[in-house]
């Protein structure tokens, strides 16, 4: 099972960045994906979750990010529009069998981070 994340960038308050997990060892429809970030000096917090029956967004990004999947390039997306400078963090995925879990101890397997920096 690998993970392979990336996309990250500087980028303007208000502005957009896609961000892309591509899997391989495993098939990314039967198991859940998730996104989390880990801003300095703060500890890692889920941002994204998407599995087989659902979606789910931290209180903070939604209405602003967007998750997906594509079951053909075995590969999640993350779409981050309105940026904010709050937004800053190094982002992860990470994966488990099953469904959607808040905690970041439920994920077995993860990619390396990709930086998100968010400033004029």
């Amino acid at each position: 099972v690998q993970l392979q994340a990336s996309g990250g960038g500087l980028v303007q308050p208000g502005g957009s960045l896609r961000l892309s997990c591509a899997a391989s060892g495993f098939t990314v429809d039967y198991y859940a994906i998730g996104w989390f970030r880990q801003a300095p000096g703060k500890e890692r917090e889920g941002v994204s979750c998407i599995s087989s029956s659902s979606t789910k967004y931290a209180e903070s990004v939604k209405g602003r990010f967007t998750i997906s999947r594509d079951n053909a390039r075995n590969t999640v997306y993350l779409q981050m529009n309105s940026l904010k400078s709050e937004d800053t963090a190094v982002y992860y995925c990470a994966t488990r069998r099953g469904n959607c879990r808040p905690s970041v101890n439920a994920f077995d397997y993860w990619g390396q981070g990709t930086e998100v920096t968010v400033s004029s």
